[in-house]
């Protein structure tokens, strides 16, 4: 198993020089050198085959005891130095300081075809950033990890990925609930892969310590890397990197609308610096078209993380980013700019995104009033958001002649509650219905040309949570048939796909209030 291995991170950012796992803040550091944990019993469950592929991985190679013992950290690679990243962040809101990798440990970097990649291991041990927990993770968590890094990626959103799924051997003790009863539960290691995992919080740090000098270091080392069409040094470099920032998470999070994902825990150091969606905990699809969902037990009370509020927070985020830039740059005014920018695009971004989602393709003025009672509907019954948006592309522009038939051929199957749709919110859906309609009659594509478009951005299957915990019911008895079956659904959510029918429906009822299957924990 050949590598091309390019350390660039540790041997061109500073480190930190104790080399103990023993917990302390770490200063003027980047990063402090650590050892995955030797798991007991280590085995492989799953790989992503386009991963292994995009990182030039033979066949044999993944086949081979070298490629488990580095993607479980039994063994660590020759010419390599394990790390764990040093960074901060915003939590709810409120500034926390160090955090840094708690349960990852970066391997190494490596290059093919041109293109960096750094692989990081999920779940392999404790690390100087582990504060009190083990620097484990459980099965349950890394299956849903696994599996929702690669149905983001052919989503076509901006993600990490996930090059492979294993069992450590050994049990972790965890509290799922966080009421007291905790049990022990298989622990698994995911191998992340993506060009970096650096963070918001990887700049606030060194800005809350105000410590410029390395702040400077690691914005030039980001530049130098993964922004080279800017001057790292100068000020237009520095605010032409934030901006480049700035758009690439606007479009992250115009994705994540489009698709219904909620992140769950959009801290600062959650927040990838090159617009990835990054760090899989208590995340969730829309059931219901439910703006004020979030997945996340934690955020029950004040949903902050809510699916409505994640453009707003997606702003907060880059504020608290800029904040951490200012020492570099001397002044506010241009970076306040650039934030506003966001504030003013994101809404068309939206609106374009939504006019693909209904297969308008002509810009009309009225095209917003038709999304904003489109929403409004979506709420006034329980309606299954994926479902609607997918049949949506059955509507023909002849359907006027029967409004009610026609509606209900593609809209029942999305409502939890069919029977509800009478009444005042029936009358409030054929007005939409028919504006709709005749919204239609105003494109050049023919019914059939428009099914196409929409079904290109509608996706019929996404992760939901009742999905990911059957897969892991089935896991945890040792039946890895679903994981492949899913996996293997997940890699085309645009298309039909027949022989899986039974994954596009609503939410089971007995889904509802299963722990797992609606709200999570960030217990992992």
């Amino acid at each position: 198993m050949r590598l091309v291995i390019e350390d660039t991170f540790t041997k061109e950012l500073p480190a930190d020089p104790i080399t103990t796992t023993e917990r302390r803040q770490v200063e003027k550091a980047c990063f402090s050198y650590v050892t995955p944990r030797i798991p007991s019993a280590p085995s492989l469950l799953h790989i992503s085959k386009e991963v292994t592929e995009t990182l030039g991985f033979s066949e044999e190679d993944v086949q081979s005891k070298e490629f488990l013992d580095m993607v479980t950290g039994a063994n660590v690679q020759e010419g390599t130095s394990p790390y764990a990243m040093c960074y901060g962040g915003h939590q709810f809101g409120h500034w926390a300081g160090q955090l840094g990798d708690g349960r990852a440990i970066n391997l190494t970097e490596i290059t093919h075809n041109n293109k960096r990649w750094t692989l990081q291991l999920k779940g392999a041990g404790e690390t100087p950033y582990s504060r009190t927990a083990d620097g484990l993770a459980v099965l349950r968590s890394s299956v849903r990890e696994h599996l929702c890094s690669e149905a983001m990626f052919h989503l076509g959103v901006p993600t990490t990925r996930s090059l492979s799924l294993s069992l450590s051997g050994d049990q972790v003790l965890r509290d799922v609930l966080y009421d007291g009863n905790a049990a022990y539960e298989k622990g698994a290691i995911v191998c992340r892969v993506a060009p970096s995992f650096i963070r918001f919080g990887s700049f606030e740090i060194f800005a809350s310590r105000q410590d410029t000098e390395t702040l400077k270091t690691l914005t030039d080392y980001t530049i130098k890397y993964f922004y080279p069409q800017y001057e790292s040094g100068t000020k237009e470099g520095y605010l032409g990197f934030f901006n480049e920032v700035v758009q690439n998470t606007l479009n992250m999070i115009v994705h994540w609308q489009r698709v219904g994902f909620v992140h769950g825990v959009m801290n600062t150091d959650n927040m990838s610096i090159l617009g990835l969606t990054i760090d899989y905990g208590p995340y969730g699809w829309l059931e219901g078209y439910e703006p004020g969902w979030t997945p996340n037990t934690t955020d029950r009370q004040n949903k902050r993380y809510r699916y409505g509020n994640q453009p707003q927070i997606g702003l907060w985020n880059l504020l608290q980013l800029a904040n951490a830039l200012v020492p570099l740059i001397g002044e506010t005014a241009q970076l306040e700019a650039i934030l506003q920018s966001y504030h003013t695009e994101y809404p068309k971004k939206y609106l374009s995104m939504m006019r693909d989602k209904l297969g308008l393709q002509l810009a009309l003025e009225t095209d917003s009033q038709l999304v904003a009672d489109l929403e409004k509907n979506l709420q006034a019954s329980e309606t299954d958001m994926t479902l609607f948006f997918r049949n949506l592309s059955q509507v023909s522009k002849n359907d006027s002649t029967n409004v009610k038939d026609a509606f209900f051929a593609f809209a029942k199957a999305a409502f939890y509650k069919p029977e509800e749709i009478i009444g005042a919110i029936y009358t409030r859906w054929e007005s939409w219905f028919q504006n709709y309609l005749q919204r239609l009659s105003q494109e050049r594509l023919t019914d059939v040309e428009r099914t196409v478009q929409m079904n290109k951005v509608n996706p019929k299957y996404v992760l939901r949570n009742y999905i990911s915990q059957l897969v892991i019911d089935e896991a945890e008895k040792g039946n890895y048939e679903l994981l492949n079956e899913i996996h293997t659904l997940l890699k085309n959510p645009y298309d039909e796909q027949p022989e899986h029918e039974r994954w596009f429906a609503k939410r089971p009822e007995w889904a509802r209030h299963k722990v797992g299957c609606s709200m999570l924990s960030c217990s992992s």
